[in-house]
């Protein structure tokens, strides 16, 4: 989808390709379309982020939104509302239905908007499809992450081993923490919190080496396709973990959630590692 536009055409523009989009794909698989809105979604922020967008701080002058993260979060909900009506959607930027099938569909139109905002090629668009209570699922039935400027989609899940770009990856194998890198995350002002940051120091420090990308969906990507071996932040929201722990699940590996410091930390990478990480953090 090539989009050439200025940013007083967007919401015209968004609304002509939700329309066309679907009529496109109302006969997709489940996993061909989440693969398909993906990878359009990037590339409508991309070429809105082309012809300038107005951003705007949430909670600080890292936390960012732009024009083009809620473009593309109403291009995606608007396909969904569409194809999917019994099917629940929680989006970063506020979209949201309730679900009547027990399916819903989280949407992160653009992952690394910091990254984004700044020119950084580390973002993508992000996607998870879940059964049950979205904030506690009983399954994550698949994600798909698209990074544009690589031209990567990730797809897969549980039952659906892991693939980039339509190629699957290679299992993730038991590997001890100390051999591997670490893909992380720790916000300069959590630093000035001891116990947050002892515990992240007491996991990082095990490591043979670290990474601080900023997009947590191409770093669990990246996980899966074993160009990272192990990710860990704290406080995720869903829209971060669900889409790349449903890629790093069908890659063979293993996500969990455990308590430390006071906050909630997400891990994810092969079992043995995962569990080195968790009883870093307990003990």
């Amino acid at each position: 989808m090539e989009i050439m536009t200025s940013p007083q055409s967007f919401p015209d523009m968004i609304s002509a390709v939700t329309k066309t989009f679907i009529i496109a794909h109302e006969q997709d698989s489940d996993e061909h379309l989440a693969q398909s809105l993906v990878y359009n979604a990037a590339r409508m922020a991309w070429r809105m982020r082309e012809a300038g967008v107005d951003t705007e701080f949430k909670t600080s002058v890292s936390d960012l939104v732009t024009d083009a993260d809620r473009g593309a979060e109403q291009f995606v909900s608007g396909v969904l509302e569409a194809l999917r009506p019994e099917d629940g959607i929680i989006g970063e930027e506020g979209a949201s239905r309730a679900s009547t099938s027990g399916r819903t569909w989280i949407i992160d139109p653009v992952d690394g908007t910091y990254n984004f905002a700044a020119g950084n090629d580390y973002w993508c668009s992000a996607l998870a499809l879940v059964e049950g209570d979205p904030t506690n699922p009983s399954q994550v039935l698949l994600g798909a992450v698209h990074r544009p400027a690589m031209g990567y989609t990730w797809f897969g899940g549980l039952t659906q081993p892991t693939t980039r770009d339509g190629q699957g990856v290679e299992k993730l194998v038991d590997a001890p923490v100390d051999q591997l890198c670490l893909g992380t995350y720790l916000h300069p002002q959590f630093m000035k919190d001891d116990a947050i940051r002892a515990a992240w120091l007491g996991v990082a420090s095990e490591f043979a080496t670290v990474r601080m990308l900023g997009s947590a969906s191409v770093d669990l990507g990246s996980v899966a396709d074993g160009t990272l071996d192990v990710w860990m932040q704290h406080s995720v929201a869903d829209w971060d973990w669900l889409p790349g722990l449903a890629l790093v699940e069908g890659a063979g590996g293993t996500g969990t959630k455990v308590e430390a410091g006071g906050v909630t930390w997400c891990i994810a990478g092969n079992s043995q590692a995962v569990s080195q990480v968790v009883a870093l953090l307990e003990g």
